[in-house]
């Protein structure tokens, strides 16, 4: 297992340090993307083309900043050799980044569908559930993130456990509308604005699933993307079995 203090265990206080900075530069990177996402979904449902804006005008920072930290992954990497824990730890700060910055790539694509609609009228339809299923994910990316911060592995497995959740209430949204549609052809195009929002908003959570299962990774050196979550139970209750 994994935890705060293994980021201090090295005689180099240097190597202490680059670890350090290059996870806090990874949570930094979400604060960015969590914000970017509630800004998208604000900006749909208020009709706010000007926060619209500003959420795409982001998404070139967050960009650099997956380049700035894979670029101190590989220093790491082929500098320190890292092994066990330090291997894992920067192995998954690489992946996670990648997740990172297709939730910001979705979140821009909320904004400019937000844009869309501002020009044609707002759609009729589907405003609750973008409200609703945007403060879900949100909250994912929110947990999975603090998941990592906190190398915790039961938060980061409750958060992957949740994607379930998401996908069953974007589904339902979907029938919904899609129902709606018929009943009124005029509304295909705006309401199909917002299916492409919702679209992202599941993508985003699926992306946040990613991050939470790098986090069980990194605690407890378990690859649950393809033996599953089942098999995962949180360490209270394996202790109880004990």
């Amino acid at each position: 297992m994994i935890n705060k203090d293994s980021l201090t265990h090295h005689i180099s206080a240097q190597f202490n340090a680059e670890l350090e900075e290059v996870r806090s530069h990874l949570l930094a990177m979400g604060g960015l993307v969590e914000k970017q996402v509630s800004d998208a979904v604000n900006a749909l449902v208020d009709a706010d083309s000007g926060l619209a804006q500003q959420v795409r005008e982001v998404d070139a920072q967050i960009n650099q900043m997956e380049r700035d930290i894979d670029e101190e992954c590989v220093r790491i990497l082929a500098r320190r050799q890292p092994a066990a824990s330090d291997l894992r730890l920067i192995i998954s700060i690489s992946k996670s980044v990648i997740d990172l910055e297709r939730i910001g790539d979705e979140a821009t694509k909320i904004a400019k569908r937000a844009i869309d609609l501002c020009e044609e009228g707002m759609a009729p339809k589907g405003y609750v559930e973008i409200r609703h299923i945007g403060e879900q994910v949100r909250k994912m990316v929110q947990e999975a993130l603090d998941a990592f911060a906190r190398f915790d592995a039961d938060l980061a497995l409750s958060v992957a456990q949740y994607d379930k959740v998401v996908d069953r209430e974007y589904k339902s949204a979907l029938r919904e509308l899609a129902t709606y549609m018929m009943e009124d052809p005029r509304s295909i195009s705006r309401v199909l604005s917002v299916i492409w929002a919702l679209r992202s908003l599941e993508r985003i959570g699926d992306h946040a699933r990613n991050i939470a299962e790098l986090v069980i990774y990194l605690v407890r050196g378990t690859d649950v993307r393809h033996t599953g979550l089942a098999k995962q139970a949180p360490a209270a209750a394996a202790d109880d079995k004990a």
